[in-house]
């Protein structure tokens, strides 16, 4: 007893590494926020008729809170966050229902979005995205063998993630609806659902979901638009033509920081939803890769450390990354593709770097938990190659007699390997039950 005493003791003083490539991914991210907001928002600002960096103020503001809650998270363990799960789908119904609230809720360009804070306003779905994909991460951890085996147990978070959506599209939302439901058929995809099984709900939600799209005119007008911008580049066309010549115009290189002409009040939403055609347009092809690569590191390092987690049987942990992965990656390419082209405008900034209180809180919040996950899975690793090295050294260091016991006059190499395996399978079990799902 004193000898598991003294071995949990050490393992209790092994401390984790934050995950250097995330770290450096979501610095180079958060100080291009505040460089392209300072850029874009002059035009904005001079519109407006305020102080010239009034947007880069308040941006600078958002951040510093987001950085402090991102801060706090990072140094919360995950068992902590996992244990409050049920109570996290509740905050996801409240913040979506407190928008319709009068008084409460906040209505700007027709669309019932936002809670009012009185100096400033919370987008709920922002909040949302990062409390639901916790959730369904904890659900898959806990529901893992009946995700893929049963109609039912695949069939809930959909349902939950329906009447989230049916709650966004009253405000209306499309494009934060769709982004939820791809965030949710990509987690269960990497839970382990049963693929044949999924088809029936995609192919009957496509259908539907098109149908939703085109019952709005101003959906239908989008469409058409972003097919054609140039039928008519001064009326539903204007937004995108004015970022395609914001592009076009920078070039390979750009034209050079701050000396953008688009965002003089020509393109709208240039610090927030076009933000991208102002990188293009100062910073050129060279300046959209680098954005381009910058989120492919960010999902894919995300991705890397879900794997290892799920490897390492931590399952709770590898989901919450899988999904913010997913989130991170899938927003970024929406918002890319619009200012490029490439997909009909969406009102979906770009993580990070578009300004924007709510998104930028929440961006924080979302890493923080990130870099938290690699923590937790470098202490992780670090304590099993503890184990596994006392463990050697134990059985290094047994009398020929105690080997004898076991297998006789002279044991054979595959006997010992089978033991050694056996023996470091339950060491790695007393690191990892708290988070992974049992064997």
């Amino acid at each position: 007893m004193e000898n598991s005493a003294r071995q949990a003791t050490r393992l209790d003083a092994i401390h984790g590494r934050y995950d250097p490539w995330l770290l450096a991914v979501s610095a180079a991210l958060a100080c291009a926020g505040v460089i392209m907001v300072g850029s874009a928002s002059l035009g904005v600002a001079a519109t407006h008729a305020v102080d010239p960096f009034y947007f880069l103020t308040r941006h600078l503001i958002f951040l510093s809170v987001g950085l402090g809650l991102g801060f706090w998270l990072m140094r919360t363990e995950l068992k902590t966050i996992e244990q409050h799960n049920q109570w996290l789908l509740l905050v996801c119904v409240v913040l979506l229902l407190l928008v319709f609230v009068p008084v409460i809720g906040k209505q700007v360009n027709g669309a019932k979005r936002w809670i009012n804070l009185g100096p400033a306003s919370f987008q709920a779905v922002e909040a949302v995205k990062l409390l639901y994909i916790v959730w369904l991460a904890s659900y898959l951890k806990r529901f893992s063998e009946d995700i893929s085996a049963t109609w039912g147990a695949m069939l809930k978070p959909i349902g939950v993630a329906v009447v989230l959506v049916a709650l966004l599209l009253m405000q209306p939302d499309f494009g934060s609806s769709s982004l939820l439901l791809a965030i949710t058929a990509g987690m269960l995809v990497l839970g382990g659902v049963n693929m044949p099984r999924m088809f029936g709900p995609v192919l009957i939600g496509l259908p539907v979901l098109a149908i939703i799209a085109i019952a709005e005119p101003y959906r239908v007008t989008r469409l058409t638009s972003f097919l054609n911008p140039w039928v008519d580049p001064f009326g539903t066309g204007y937004q995108l033509t004015n970022a395609l010549m914001a592009v076009g115009r920078g070039e390979w290189t750009g034209v050079g920081l701050g000396a953008s002409v688009q965002k003089l009040s020509y393109l709208p939403e240039a610090h927030t939803d076009f933000i991208m055609a102002v990188i293009g347009e100062e910073f050129g092809f060279a300046g959209v890769c680098t954005v381009v690569g910058l989120y492919v590191l960010l999902a894919g390092r995300a991705l890397w450390i879900g794997l290892k987690c799920v490897e390492m049987r931590r399952h709770f942990s590898g989901y919450v990354a899988f999904g913010i992965a997913l989130w991170m990656g899938l927003q970024s390419f929406v918002s890319i593709g619009v200012n490029l082209g490439l997909l009909p405008t969406k009102g979906l900034t770009l993580p990070m770097i578009s300004y924007g209180g709510s998104s930028v809180l929440m961006s924080c919040a979302a890493l923080g938990v990130l870099l938290r996950v690699s923590y937790e899975l470098d202490r992780a690793q670090r304590q099993v190659a503890r184990l596994r090295g006392e463990a050697g050294q134990g059985q290094g260091a047994a009398p020929p007699a105690a080997a004898a016991s076991n297998t006789g006059p002279a044991a054979s190499p595959n006997t010992r390997s089978h033991d050694n395996a056996r023996g470091t399978s339950r060491l790695r079990q007393r690191v990892e039950p708290s988070l992974g799902r049992s064997a």
